[in-house]
């Protein structure tokens, strides 16, 4: 009996354990099962954010002095995974030491040094906004030099009565521009001054490439009946300034490797860093010289539209744009905010550019609108108003080159459909829009 006895609680004590530990492997394995979701929730927010923040995240990258792997500028331990570790569960409570918990990243002491002599925000602001009004009246004045050099009266490339409209080669230069300092150097030219990247991508190719005037000309090519015209200009220009972005990247990148090698072989290697504005002196410096160029370019174009004003000519609208050009990059640089937020406290939608988006289908509504009036009106002085308005302000507003810079990213991404879904939401929302403002009241009014 008692040997009886001595098995069964052997046989029992057995099975407990045996059931313990294959109780602990189901709880191993539901943390396991648990914690993969979450890590590939992360991963896909971080492509979320990373192809929506593509382009430009506004005023947030100065918030930021470091650069992710990816070229674009974030914050050390912005959107970490919360349960990066899976810690198995033990058995035994009594003896479970607290776990301590790790400093993933640890700074030099140089950058701990630079933290201290951190320039006052203010500086870094006006810094901002000076850099993009002068690269913004820059970008309105070659825009308007390549709509002369390749429009009817020089090279006869585009015109208003065709799919090839005056603002393709502009979106096409910007956007090959774009692979450049947009892309490629901008983490080299964000080492000398982060306001200068976003003043060369966000000021200089923004007001550059414009899509209001795109999705204009597209409206009025429907009002003439030019349907055909409308889709290939749609579908050829997108096309055009797609593989513009990716020459200029790929053109680049073997421009950057040529410097790379060649800097390695110099022996003035590193010297770039006395270039670098990353003291208050600099910054006062950098502003000073910027407001002598606004001041000088505002009151230049000032002068000269009041003295062709009067005559109504196509000079006098783009010295009104370069006047108001500034106020549509800063309205669309601070919409850029909006980029990799997505929708509501969940972030609905992250992968979407809302901020490009909003700044790109206002400004085409806009221009329709003010199209419209042009039409109802019909005087020269509302031509010349109106067509300054359009050509600067909302011309600086909507932006090509940061659009087909998140085209690109989403291309290149887990979810390349994501690029079309969000290239025909742009395109269709602005054309319907327009149709509507500009269209509909041309028809029914019958305006010549």
């Amino acid at each position: 009996m008692d040997c009886e006895n001595k098995e069964s609680e052997l046989r029992k004590f057995g099975s407990s354990r045996t059931s313990s530990a294959s109780s602990s492997l189901r709880r191993r394995s539901l943390s396991l099962s648990l914690s993969l979701p979450k890590h590939l929730n992360d991963d896909d927010d971080d492509e979320n954010e990373s192809v929506s923040e593509a382009g430009d995240i506004g005023d947030r990258e100065l918030q930021s002095n470091r650069y992710s792997g990816s070229g674009r500028l974030r914050l050390i331990g912005e959107n970490a995974p919360e349960h990066g570790v899976v810690v198995p569960i033990s058995e035994d409570t009594s003896g479970v030491t607290p776990v301590l918990p790790i400093k993933l990243i640890s700074q030099p002491d140089h950058k701990k040094n630079d933290e201290k002599k951190e320039v006052p925000w203010v500086l870094e602001y006006t810094s901002c906004l000076l850099f993009l009004a002068v690269f913004g009246i820059l970008g309105v004045l070659l825009r308007y030099g390549l709509q002369k050099l390749f429009g009817p009266g020089i090279v006869g490339a585009t015109s208003d009565h065709s799919y090839m409209y005056l603002d393709l080669p502009s979106n096409m230069v910007g956007s090959f521009l774009m692979g450049w300092f947009g892309v490629v150097f901008k983490e080299d030219i964000s080492r000398i001054s982060s306001q200068l990247a976003i003043g060369l991508s966000t000021g200089f190719l923004g007001s550059l490439t414009t899509f209001s005037g795109w999705n204009q000309k597209m409206l009025e090519l429907s009002v003439e009946g030019q349907w055909v015209f409308v889709v290939l200009g749609y579908l050829l220009g997108l096309f055009l300034v797609a593989y513009s972005i990716i020459f200029g990247i790929e053109t680049a990148k073997g421009a950057n490797w040529l410097y790379r090698r060649a800097d390695m072989d110099s022996s003035n290697s590193g010297t770039d860093c006395h270039w670098r504005v990353d003291s208050c002196k600099c910054h006062l410096i950098v502003i000073l010289i910027l407001l002598l160029i606004l001041a000088s370019l505002w009151g230049m174009s000032i002068g000269l539209e009041v003295n062709e004003f009067s005559s109504g000519s196509p000079k006098a609208q783009l010295w009104l744009a370069c006047i108001v050009g500034p106020f549509g990059v800063w309205i669309r640089w601070f919409l850029a905010r909006l980029n990799g937020r997505g929708l509501g406290k969940s972030g609905l939608l992250k992968w979407v550019p809302f901020g490009t988006l909003i700044a790109n289908v206002s400004a085409a509504c806009i221009m329709a609108a003010l199209a419209t009036l042009k039409k109802a009106v019909n005087t020269e002085t509302c031509d010349t108003v109106a067509s300054g308005i359009q050509f600067g302000l909302l011309g600086c507003l909507s932006t090509v080159s940061t659009f087909i810079a998140e085209f690109h990213a989403m291309r290149g991404s887990k979810y390349p459909w994501r690029a079309y879904v969000y290239g025909l939401c742009t395109t269709l929302i602005s054309f319907v829009l327009g149709t509507l403002i500009y269209s509909v009241p041309v028809w029914v009014e019958n305006f010549n």
